[in-house]
C-alpha cells in the first residue's frame, strides 16, 4: 500500500512512526512550511518534517495545498491512500479524488462531537469523563466525513491537555493500524455522522485563556488543566499577567467576592470562585518569570500579596 501521510504537529508523529514501523510504503510526507519560532524567530521545521527526514521519506511543504500546482505534486507519487493527522489545511476535492482507497483522517474526538482544531482542549475544559479517536473518510466539509472506526479513552481527574494529547496520539496510531487492513480488504463499513449531534471545538482564543472568577471552582479547575501545558490559563495580579499552571479543588466554601484571596498556606493560595466555591492555586508564573510552585512564589515575586488581594480585573 502506497501511502501519502499529511500532518504537522507532535500529535501526528506517532501516527507516522507507526506506519513506518509496520512496513507501509511512505511515498511522501506533506506538512506545513517551516515557521519562525521563539523570541529569536528562528525558522523551525514542523515535528512531522523532522520525523520524516529521520526515516528518509521525501517531504513536501506546500503553503496552500488547494492550489493546482501544489496538489499535482501529490498526484505524481500515485498514492493508494492518503492518511492525515492534524495537517492544518483543508484538502481540495481534486486531491481527495486522487487515491483509489480514499483519504482518511485521524481525529482526536468521538465525532460528531468536537469537530475542529482543539478537540482535546475542549473535552478537558468541558470536564468530559471520556474522549477518543475517530478515523473517518475526508470530505470538503470540516471533520464531517463518514466514520470508519472509533475508540474511546477515559479522561482522568488529573489529566491535562498535555497528558491526553500523548495518550490520544498513540491511540490514534494504534487504531489506524487496525483500520488500514479493513480498508484495503474492502471489509469496513463507513457510518454517516449524525448531524443533530454535532458540536464544535475551534482553536483556543485569547479570551478563553483568561480565568473568570465568577465561574465555579470546578469550571476553573477544568479550564486550567484544559489549557495546560499550552497556551496556559491566566489571571491578573496588580494589573500584570499571572499564568496559572496547576490548581486543585477544595471542599471549602466562602461568601467572599470571586477572585479574592481568602487564605494563604505554605504551598497553596486559596481563591474565592463563583457560587461560594474555593480553589487552590499550586503552580503559577508571574510576568517575566519562569513557572514556579506557590511556595517559591510567595517567598519571592508574590511576597506582597495578602488575604483580601483581588485577582483579575
Amino acid at each position: 500500500m502506497r501511502v501519502v501521510f499529511m500532518g504537522t504537529p507532535d500529535f501526528a508523529v506517532p501516527v507516522l512512526n507507526t506506519l513506518v514501523k509496520n512496513g507501509y510504503e511512505l511515498v511522501m510526507v506533506v506538512t506545513q512550511p517551516d515557521r519562525p519560532k521563539g523570541r529569536k524567530k528562528e525558522l523551525t521545521p514542523p515535528p512531522v518534517k523532522v520525523a520524516a527526514e529521520k526515516h528518509g521519506i521525501p517531504v513536501f511543504q506546500p503553503e496552500k495545498i488547494k492550489l493546482e500546482d501544489e496538489w499535482k505534486q501529490v498526484e505524481k507519487v500515485n498514492p493508494d491512500i492518503i492518511v492525515t493527522a492534524a495537517f492544518g489545511q483543508i484538502l481540495p476535492r481534486e486531491l481527495l479524488d486522487i487515491p483509489p482507497l480514499g483519504c482518511i483522517n485521524v481525529h482526536a474526538s468521538l465525532l460528531p462531537e468536537y469537530r475542529g482544531g482543539a478537540p482535546i482542549h475542549q473535552a478537558v475544559i468541558d470536564g468530559k469523563k471520556e474522549t477518543g479517536i475517530t478515523i473517518m473518510y475526508m470530505v470538503e466539509k470540516l471533520d464531517a466525513g463518514d466514520i470508519l472506526t472509533q475508540e474511546s479513552i477515559a479522561i482522568e481527574e488529573k489529566d491535562t491537555t498535555g497528558t491526553m494529547h500523548d495518550k490520544l496520539s498513540q491511540l490514534g496510531a494504534d487504531l489506524l493500524l487496525k483500520t488500514l487492513p479493513m480498508i484495503e480488504e474492502g471489509t469496513i463499513q463507513a457510518v454517516e455522522q449524525d448531524e443533530t449531534e454535532v458540536t464544535y471545538s475551534p482553536n483556543i482564543s485569547k479570551e478563553q485563556e483568561k480565568v473568570v472568577w465568577s465561574k465555579t471552582a470546578e469550571q476553573i479547575y477544568n479550564q486550567i488543566r484544559g489549557l495546560a501545558p499550552w497556551p496556559v490559563a491566566y489571571t491578573t495580579l496588580n494589573e500584570k499577567r499571572l499564568k496559572i499552571w496547576w490548581s486543585e479543588k477544595t471542599n471549602e466554601t466562602t461568601s467572599e467576592r470571586p477572585g479574592m484571596i481568602i487564605k494563604l498556606a505554605e504551598e497553596s493560595i486559596y481563591v474565592a470562585c463563583g457560587e461560594g466555591t474555593v480553589i487552590m492555586l499550586k503552580e503559577v508564573q508571574p510576568s517575566g518569570k519562569k513557572k514556579m510552585d506557590v511556595h517559591t512564589f510567595l517567598h519571592g515575586a508574590g511576597s506582597s500579596i495578602s488575604i483580601g488581594t483581588l485577582l483579575g480585573d
